[in-house]
């Protein structure tokens, strides 16, 4: 299970910026804690110091996390793309059904703000719009039901 991660290159730097936080300031400050929590005395019923083992747990564990996928990261320049297919990166203007306009980009697992206008490449309109070009309908399967949408246009931006 090594296959790429592809992320834009904002997401990259937001990974970067995560990890370089959990292990300059969230990882010596929960040993701190630990520390602290060990001159209480007794761990049997030290509940600062299982709290702080929690957490320090957590920080591991995203630590792994963060470096595996920036270890397999494709960062995708979608400035770089073209073509007339939706793809990775690219910027798509949808139509949908009551003729109002919308606009997603696609970007990584990682990177997706719906209010941002950044859609994952995992979720279903993404994968319904990937592959296809401009005046294709889309059908996407929704939890709230079936929505339809006419592509527009697509950019590499």
């Amino acid at each position: 299970m090594n296959e790429t991660v592809p992320m834009l290159l904002e997401g990259y730097q937001a990974l970067e910026a995560e990890l370089k936080n959990l292990k300059t300031v969230e990882r010596p400050a929960v040993v701190l804690a630990i520390e602290e929590a060990r001159a209480h005395g007794d761990l049997s019923e030290n509940a600062e110091y299982h709290a702080a083992k929690e957490q320090q747990g957590h920080i591991e564990g995203r630590i792994l996390e963060l470096e595996g996928k920036i270890s397999r990261a494709q960062v995708i320049d979608p400035t770089t793309l073209s073509g007339d297919k939706v793809v990775f990166g690219a910027t798509v203007t949808l139509i949908d059904e009551d003729d109002n306009k919308v606009v997603y980009q696609i970007v990584g697992a990682d990177e997706g703000d719906v209010k941002a206008g950044k859609i994952s490449y995992q979720s279903p309109i993404a994968r319904a719009l990937i592959g296809r070009k401009v005046d294709a309908e889309i059908e996407v399967k929704a939890p709230g039901g079936e929505r339809y949408y006419d592509i527009e246009a697509i950019e590499f931006i």
